[in-house]
């Protein structure tokens, strides 16, 4: 439970940032062929919903995964986005399967991790911090993953390494390189489709991956 309060702490702390000004709500989902994080492949095709709340640069929300066969995920997560390109956040990772309420390293079902990105123009910089791991692994915390992404007209490149459970053997490695792009798909004059295909290889597991995913 003392994780629980560090994060609503947090999310109230980042809220009294924000101002009433500009606040919009959004429901989405996508539908992708593959659930590919960091370059570790968790499930095949799968319906991933997101809600949003959204108030001037505050941002708070749920997003999930809810794969063919049958890995599930659901994540709370709080950010603050300020005006020179810094983006302050805490994600709370959660698998279904254990008690909701079990914040424990040796049980638990959650994983609480500080987030951090900077971009700049085209460039984007991020560094991620883990507290607490779900399902009491080796390291039960501490883990760390950063990525760097550059964003072309037409396409975007980015490359990511981290340690913990991020790799096999705990030790730290790139996890993460590939490109991406997106297009629109038309299906009517006012109406269409947001497609985008990433490939990703994972050195450090000698895996890779091609991914499709469209957004409703």
């Amino acid at each position: 439970m003392k994780k629980m309060k560090i994060f609503a702490v947090a999310m109230v702390a980042l809220m009294a940032a924000s101002s009433a000004k500009a606040q919009e709500f959004k429901a989405s989902a996508d539908v992708v062929s593959s659930y590919v994080w960091r370059g570790t492949q968790f499930s095949g095709a799968s319906i991933q919903p997101t809600l949003d709340f959204t108030a001037s640069g505050f941002s708070i929300g749920s997003w999930g995964s809810a794969g063919l066969d049958g890995f599930l995920e659901m994540d709370l997560y709080a950010k603050y986005a300020f005006d020179f390109g810094l983006t302050l956040g805490l994600t709370d990772y959660y698998y279904p399967g254990t008690s909701y309420f079990d914040f424990s390293k040796a049980s638990g079902g959650h994983g609480l991790e500080v987030n951090l990105g900077y971009s700049i123009k085209s460039l984007s910089i991020s560094a991620n911090y883990m507290l607490n791991e779900a399902g009491g692994a080796a390291t039960l915390g501490g883990d760390k993953y950063f990525e760097l992404g550059y964003a072309f007209e037409k396409f975007s490149i980015f490359a990511g390494g981290g340690d913990g459970w991020h790799t096999p053997d705990a030790k730290f490695a790139i996890t993460n390189v590939g490109i991406s792009t997106s297009k629109e798909i038309k299906i009517t004059d006012t109406f269409s489709i947001p497609l985008k295909a990433t490939a990703i290889l994972n050195p450090k597991t000698e895996q890779f991956f091609l991914v499709a995913g469209i957004t409703l």
